[in-house]
């Protein structure tokens, strides 16, 4: 694995060791009602409001159409994830150390598939927070459902949410970018020591048949072939 290689896997650890004080994904929510906005930041083992009352002001809203209460102890991927990260940055800084070409593969396939069942996680939690309502709830429109988008805005009543990644979400999309830099530098160092290797015998046979067509032509014994 080339040095550089090595270098941008270190790197895309460090980034990672982001996610335990910044937050990942943000979900907000505008208002005529809240002109200044409502909003709530998913960390990767707890949910905290925009602010010091925002959890709470959603929670309360969230009482009048059936949804349940958000809390990070309701939450159990919230305890897990901060292992499963922290054996993400450790074998990332294994990789580095070892420098070994298919253990960078490898990684690279757990970071993806980590992001690819993080993200579906969390939209199966939306669906179930928007779809499982109470049946007593005050507010009750037939067929109505409350989930937010995974991605994007989405009108739900008189509330535009939107939801993005916050900056431990770009972090880690960053981090992902540079160890996927970092395995197309090694497969094209390990391509190119492939096709140098093809090569030598190809140059080194062709320099025993010129010279033995030479050996030849002047009337001397054909020189034998080193193997």
């Amino acid at each position: 694995m080339p040095r550089l290689s090595r270098i941008l896997v270190a790197a895309a650890s460090l980034l990672l060791l982001g996610l335990y004080v910044l937050p990942l994904w943000s979900v907000q929510l505008e208002a005529p009602q809240y002109p200044e906005g409502l909003g709530m930041y998913i960390h990767i083992n707890t949910v905290r409001g925009a602010t010091e009352f925002d959890l709470d002001k959603i929670n309360n809203l969230n009482h009048y159409i059936g949804m349940k209460e958000i809390r990070a102890d309701a939450i159990p991927e919230l305890r897990v994830m901060p292992w499963i990260v922290g054996a993400l940055i450790a074998s990332g800084f294994a990789v580095a150390a070892a420098g070994r070409r298919r253990a960078l593969y490898a990684w690279l396939g757990a970071f993806a598939l980590l992001g690819l069942v993080g993200l579906a996680d969390f939209w199966k939690w939306e669906y179930e927070y928007g779809h499982d309502l109470a049946p007593d709830a005050i507010i009750q429109i037939p067929g109505m459902s409350y989930q937010p988008p995974l991605i994007g805005s989405k009108q739900l009543l008189n509330f535009v949410a939107a939801s993005w990644p916050a900056t431990g979400g770009w972090l880690a999309g960053l981090a992902f970018a540079l160890a996927a830099a970092a395995a197309v530098l090694a497969f094209r160092r390990a391509r190119q020591g492939a096709m140098l290797a093809e090569r030598v015998p190809a140059a080194r046979a062709a320099s025993v048949s010129a010279s033995a067509s030479a050996s030849l032509s002047a009337g001397e014994p054909a020189p034998l072939a080193r193997g």
